[in-house]
């Protein structure tokens, strides 16, 4: 089961402290999850400058120029964010059973391991 997924509040636990300039300790919502390079995209953090060769629309505008954008970031740099404390956590799973319509299903459920709390 993954544990990190689209539209999770992370925060990142690894790299160069904020105030020399990198993103250690900010909290961003996962974008999209590479699961075969095991990357993740998260919102407004390891932003680089990309520059995009000048083209034209069909309506004629110009296009292109230096560009602001997400990169990737390994997943084992980014850890989940407890709902209830708001500080990183790691993360459990437990069964539950659930009635859907009148039928009995096993579903599993994202445990935060600090709290206890459901994800």
């Amino acid at each position: 089961m993954a544990t990190i997924k689209k539209g999770d509040l992370v925060q990142v636990i690894t790299g160069r402290k904020q105030d020399k300039g990198g993103d250690r300790g900010k909290q961003g919502v996962v974008l999209s999850v590479n699961k075969e390079t095991n990357r993740v995209l998260v919102e407004g953090i390891n932003m680089v400058t990309k520059h995009v060769k000048v083209g034209q629309t069909d309506r004629g505008t110009k296009t292109g120029g230096i560009e602001v954008a997400e990169a990737p970031i390994h997943i084992s740099n980014v850890a989940l964010v407890d709902p209830s404390t708001k500080k990183p956590t790691r993360i459990g799973s437990r069964l539950d059973t659930k009635t859907i319509s009148g039928v009995k299903k096993t579903v599993r459920v994202r445990v935060a391991k600090k709290s206890g709390k459901d994800i």
